[in-house]
C-alpha cells in the first residue's frame, strides 16, 4: 500500500514540470535559428503560430519590422 502511494506521489510531482509541445513555443527558444523565418515557415512551428496572442507583442519586438527591410 505504500509503495502505491510512493508511485502515485511521484507521479503528480512529475506533471508539475514545465513542458512545452514543440520547442520554438518555450519563449527560451525563440531567437533560435529553426525558430525564425524562413526556416520555422516549412516545419510551420514560427512562434507567432504557435504561441498566444499576448506573447505576440513580444515576438513583433525581437523581429525588424517587415516595411523597414523591404525599403532599399
Amino acid at each position: 500500500m505504500r509503495s502505491l502511494v510512493l508511485i502515485l506521489s511521484l507521479m503528480s510531482l512529475m506533471g508539475c514540470e514545465e513542458r512545452y509541445r514543440y520547442p520554438c513555443q518555450n519563449p527560451d527558444n525563440f531567437k533560435l535559428p529553426e525558430c525564425q523565418r524562413p526556416k520555422c515557415l516549412f516545419t510551420q512551428m514560427c512562434p507567432d503560430y504557435l504561441v498566444a496572442p499576448v506573447l505576440e507583442k513580444q515576438i513583433g519586438q525581437t523581429q525588424p519590422p517587415a516595411s523597414a527591410a523591404s525599403n532599399p
